[in-house]
């Protein structure tokens, strides 16, 4: 007898196809660098070239820290989120019987909700590499700015050379920041699957349609793509 039925196959590859398909637009794709998060990156740019012209560079210091204060915190939450997982994975029976008594709760074997949580826990694994990956991306960020070249030298080869790579590795810690969010956006359509295939199809549906109006359809992106 097979783990799952071909509905609950179904709703998986669903939302994992869904992941893949909407990471590739937004990362490797024209259309997705056209996105808020592709737009963003000239800013970055911008950054470091008004950086290499001010002698005072505290401010450049303090919005790296507020960006590292930031990824540290979502690490600590996939952090946190892990061990709530842990908690469903140890209260198995209990919540069985929760989810028996739900409207559209499907009947859910011990076994195949062990596997559900496990799926979970690996997504915040996930998540928690990448958080942190960009964490220590933004570290080496602050050492590079500190190591500058000077406000006197900034119209120099090398000097610019130095924006260009700064501002690339900003942007990596920004897309490695980016996939850390994806997984908890998708995280949240993954517990319609708790419920049932149906729920799974729909919640993923949902948070894909929210992240790609986000991305190519909101104020912010209309703000930050010009006239």
């Amino acid at each position: 007898m097979p783990l799952f039925s071909t509905a609950d196959l179904i709703a998986l590859v669903w939302f994992v196809a869904a992941w893949l398909g909407y990471s590739v637009i937004v990362e490797m794709t024209p259309r997705g660098q056209s996105g808020l998060n592709g737009l963003m990156h000239r800013y970055r740019g911008l950054w470091m070239q008004r950086m290499l012209a001010r002698d005072a560079r505290m401010m450049d210091g303090q919005v790296i820290a507020s960006l590292q204060n930031g990824t540290a915190f979502f690490a600590s939450t996939s952090l946190i989120a892990l061990g709530g997982t842990v908690t469903l994975f140890h209260s198995t029976s209990d919540m069985l019987t929760v989810v028996a008594a739900l409207p559209l709760g499907a009947t859910v074997t011990h076994l195949q909700w062990e596997v559900k949580v496990i799926g979970l826990m690996v997504i915040f694994i996930y998540a928690f590499f990448k958080f942190g990956w960009a964490y220590r991306l933004y570290n080496y960020v602050a050492i590079m700015v500190g190591a500058a070249p000077p406000a006197a030298e900034k119209d120099t080869p090398e000097a610019q050379e130095y924006a260009r790579i700064t501002a690339e590795i900003i942007t990596d810690a920004g897309r490695h920041f980016n996939r850390g969010q994806r997984a908890f956006f998708f995280a949240l359509g993954y517990l319609g699957w708790f419920i049932g295939p149906l729920p799974l199809i729909a919640t993923t549906a949902g948070i894909v349609v929210v992240m790609w109006r986000r991305q190519f359809a909101s104020q912010s992106r209309a703000a930050v793509s010009g006239p």
